[in-house]
């Protein structure tokens, strides 16, 4: 937490302040995700008047996210600026004259998660099958190249009989 209210009660005031991000774990809908590493959140934050404030600051934390193709876990180093105007009352982060950094970088970072996580550019990924790891070995599924929204098509020729 920040303390806001020397630049709250003055307006025109700007103060600049580092706090130590107190996540662990970023937890969303698709899953939570441990931080391995972080550094301070360094925050600028400006009173412009009318019960308005501009922040500005940034923070990079490493966590672990799965692999997009195998789900093994891989670190990823995030970087999360912010530079926003908002109102004292419009955001969860601000509670009364202090700034919850933790809330402010848990909800900025969805805004800058990879598109695309992988253990390596060569992963082969899992068997859709069995779900082995075809990274660490091959395993004994018939495999066949059809796409399977083709399903449908493989089981008329299956059930197709001469007459």
């Amino acid at each position: 937490m920040i303390d806001l209210t020397e630049v709250i009660l003055s307006e025109g005031k700007v103060i600049h302040r580092e706090a130590e991000l107190g996540l662990d774990v970023l937890s969303y809908r698709f899953g939570d995700f441990k931080i391995v590493e972080k550094s301070p959140v360094s925050v600028t934050v400006e009173n412009i008047g009318d019960r308005k404030l501009i922040l500005k600051g940034d923070v990079t934390i490493r966590l672990r996210i799965p692999c997009a193709r195998c789900l093994k876990p891989v670190v990823s180093e995030i970087t999360v600026p912010f530079d926003m105007e908002t109102g004292l009352d419009e955001k969860d982060y601000i509670d009364g004259y202090n700034l919850d950094v933790d809330q402010l970088v848990h909800d900025e970072a969805l805004l800058y998660w990879p598109e695309r996580t992988l253990c390596r550019e060569a992963c082969k990924g899992i068997c859709p099958t069995c779900g082995q790891n075809l990274n660490d070995g091959s395993c004994n599924c018939t495999r066949t190249d059809l796409d399977p929204r083709m399903a449908k098509i493989l089981d008329i020729f299956s059930n197709f009989k001469e007459v």
